[in-house]
């Protein structure tokens, strides 16, 4: 009897287990089925902008024609996730050409520059490095129209509200009548103009440069650059220092010493630099020296020591100028990208 039982428990079982397949089957439908469609989205992100006192000519204008961007979630979600190091990395991101190109358009603008630089404090070598960096000096600014592009990435769901807080500011540039909607052009991700801001650093750091009333990083070198120094001044840079330099270290050397390379974040990163700087003084008696076993600067300013590629690859001694790179972006290979061409721009010294 209980054998009986038992072969009717597990047939039972079996029944319940077949029937709720097409259930399940059903619910995930129902949820995929419940997300709407991007044209109902931006209804609703229209409703949302109204709300937040947009009027209504600017958002019928700005969201006039926006489309979903496919390729845009697609390149989103497969970002290249190559193994590089520092050596494989730097001479595809500082070919021989655009190191030349550097130098030649620091010629070519050096005056401006140079007032850009008395007016911000950022040292025109590194204005041009990342102008060169960001946008291969203004020529590849991305062909995205932005409120599109930043409409799919937050319909698009994995960082809504991100994309959400972008999308307000992007409508706040228009409102301020800086760029038209036609004009406003930039990556898959919304990052903008020549120098590549999100319309939150837009809003947060660009400036008129020129005093025609409008802030145009797309069009207007004079704006395009005094924005990027204004950037850099608000992040705390000092033209009085460099960004750091590539040293050499003792076969002894206590590796415990320089930030550690995995600290979950800027803000616990910052933590590690406050823990872990010196002054130079000091890493000169830890047995520090420049890549050519020479002495480093005796003067009297801090660093902290990074390894870019863990403790078997190349170390840095971070100065606070590193810091502010690292506030624009958080890589050590995007700063060490920077910092290279921007010292490849001063020496040999431009005649």
């Amino acid at each position: 009897m209980d054998y009986i039982k038992s072969i009717k428990l597990m047939a039972l079982t079996l029944s319940l287990g077949l029937l709720s397949q097409p259930t399940i089957a059903n619910d995930a439908k129902a949820t995929a089925d419940a997300k709407p469609s991007f044209e109902q989205y931006i209804v609703k992100i229209k409703q949302e902008a109204l709300a937040k006192g947009f009027e209504q000519a600017l958002i019928d204008t700005s969201f006039a024609n926006v489309v979903f961007h496919q390729r845009a979630v697609k390149a989103d979600r497969n970002q290249p996730e190559t193994v590089e190091t520092l050596d494989t990395y730097l001479p595809k991101r500082l070919p021989d050409w655009k190191i030349k190109r550097a130098r030649a358009k620091y010629k070519e603008h050096e005056a401006l520059l140079n007032k850009v630089a008395e007016e911000y404090g950022v040292q025109p070598r590194f204005i041009v490095a990342l102008w060169g960096l960001e946008t291969n000096f203004g020529k590849i600014m991305g062909n995205y129209n932005v409120v599109s592009a930043l409409s799919t990435m937050a319909y698009e769901g994995r960082r809504e509200a991100f994309f959400k807080k972008e999308l307000w500011a992007a409508l706040n540039i228009l409102k301020a009548d800086h760029i038209s909607i036609d004009k406003m052009k930039g990556s898959w991700a919304g990052a903008m103009g020549q120098n590549q801001f999100m319309p939150t650093s837009f809003v947060a750091y660009a400036v008129d440069g020129d005093g025609d009333g409008k802030k145009d990083i797309w069009t207007n070198q004079a704006d395009v650059f005094a924005s990027m120094a204004n950037y850099l001044k608000k992040e705390g840079w000092s033209d009085e220092i460099t960004w750091g330099r590539q040293v050499k270290l003792p076969s002894d050397f206590d590796t415990s010493l320089a930030i550690p390379n995995n600290t979950g974040g800027r803000k616990n990163w910052l933590k590690a630099w406050a823990k872990t700087e010196k002054t130079l003084a000091q890493w000169q008696a830890l047995g520090v020296r420049r890549t050519d076993g020479t002495n480093l600067p005796n003067v009297d300013i801090k660093a902290a020591l990074v390894f870019p590629d863990g403790k078997k690859g190349r170390a840095y001694l971070a100065y606070d100028n590193y810091k502010s790179l690292m506030q624009w972006n958080l890589s050590y290979y995007f700063v060490s990208s920077v910092g290279h061409l921007s010292d490849h721009i001063k020496y040999p010294p431009i005649q």
